[in-house]
């Protein structure tokens, strides 16, 4: 390939503003370059909540968005991961407390699987019964607050801190709490993908029966 050739090549390749989605007010997230459009679908982009709200104070909350749509000077994200930084997570542990995680596989009203992960600290050592009876209620409660939203309704409870709050006013009256955070929130599938890996078992179910004569 010639000089030229090269030189045409990347003058051909685009910048895209990449965007949040409409729920984070289409706020900007960077640039991307791709000298087709396709290339740029799932790409990932990973701010702070701080940086979307020009607000240093919630920089210890990481987002992720994955490109889903291109046009024509433009890409479009959906929201994928919501996390705590691990210097934040570190900052709210103390000598002679409880750190209480559970690990939550729901599905929202609208279809969407998701893994969120709470956690509460205790301001002191709370027994083992106690733990696990904290344990299940932020379970129980997780499973509730995704049954009754849609992915967007979970991810903007979860954001604004609204799980979080609800999970701590309940648990603590099992045991005394210092703080109640989600501390991951990840999208594993969508709508779509849903439904195909539950036609998927139903096919193989289906193979697996035996027929009698």
């Amino acid at each position: 390939m010639s000089e030229r050739s090269v030189s045409r090549r990347k003058q051909e390749k685009r910048w895209y503003t990449v965007l949040a989605p409409e729920q984070f007010d289409r706020a900007e997230l960077g640039e991307t370059t791709a000298d087709e459009p396709e290339k740029a679908y799932g790409r990932t982009i990973e701010t702070t909540l701080g940086a979307i709200k020009s607000d240093s104070s919630e920089n210890n909350i990481k987002l992720t968005f994955q490109i889903n749509d291109v046009g024509s000077d433009a890409a479009y994200t959906e929201f994928v991961r919501h996390e705590l930084t691990r210097d934040y997570l570190r900052s709210l542990v103390r000598r002679g407390s409880s750190k209480i995680a559970s690990y939550v596989t729901v599905l929202t009203s609208d279809d969407y699987r998701v893994q969120v992960q709470p956690v509460a600290f205790t301001t002191k050592k709370a027994d083992h019964s106690q733990e696990k009876a904290i344990r299940k209620l932020m379970t129980d409660i997780v499973r509730e607050a995704a049954h009754e939203r849609t992915f967007a309704d979970l991810v903007d409870s979860v954001v604004e801190g609204r799980l979080s709050s609800a999970i701590y006013a309940d648990a603590k009256t099992i045991y005394p709490l210092r703080r109640v955070e989600i501390q991951k929130l990840t999208l594993e599938a969508s709508p779509e993908e849903v439904a195909e890996e539950e036609e998927t078992a139903v096919d193989v179910d289906a193979e697996d029966v035996e027929v009698e004569s």
